[in-house]
């Protein structure tokens, strides 16, 4: 698995001031992607315990409010146990501190609801680490700039916890 960027004190990818992992390989390949560089799973950084330490570090301030993930896709199987790892460390450090999620792929596909390649234990181990997902590929067509933290339209921004604790999608932004 590798890593395309390390955003730090970055105030677009949720809530506050985060921590933003952006992870290399997407196979959705969006059109007008914004992140087009990190499809390859080739692209950026070797993700080991030192670049894990060093996102764990750089969450530490308290002005830092958690950890958003984006891509790539976080939610292709080889970028899942990795990021199980992460959120593991990251949790058991500051479990006051949020996980937002960015994924082409919709809730139903990450739980197995409906069928997909995102799917498994692995997804199920990153859903119940991750508070906030936003969740759909990026259409373009249904691009709105006026929408708070999603690219278009079908975007969700939902709340993983109580989505999961009522078996429904509990919306956590209209």
């Amino acid at each position: 698995m590798k890593i395309a960027e390390i955003k730090t004190n970055d105030i677009a990818n949720g809530e506050g001031v985060r921590t933003s992992v952006f992870v290399s390989g997407c196979r959705h390949h969006c059109p007008d992607c914004f992140n087009e560089i990190a499809w390859s799973f080739d692209y950026g950084r070797e993700f080991d315990g030192r670049l894990i330490d060093e996102i764990i570090e750089s969450a530490a301030p308290p002005w830092i409010a958690g950890l958003s993930l984006l891509g790539g896709e976080p939610f292709e199987a080889e970028n899942q146990p990795g990021l199980a790892q992460l959120l593991a460390q990251f949790k058991k450090r500051f479990p006051q501190k949020t996980v937002w999620c960015y994924s082409g792929f919709t809730f139903e596909e990450i739980t197995g609801r409906v069928p997909s390649r995102a799917a498994g234990e692995n997804a199920d181990k990153l859903l119940n680490m991750i508070d906030i997902l936003v969740d759909g590929r990026f259409i373009k067509e249904m691009k709105n700039i006026s929408l708070k933290f999603r690219g278009s339209e079908n975007q969700r921004v939902i709340d993983v916890k109580e989505s999961l604790k009522q078996n429904k999608i509990v919306l956590y932004l209209e």
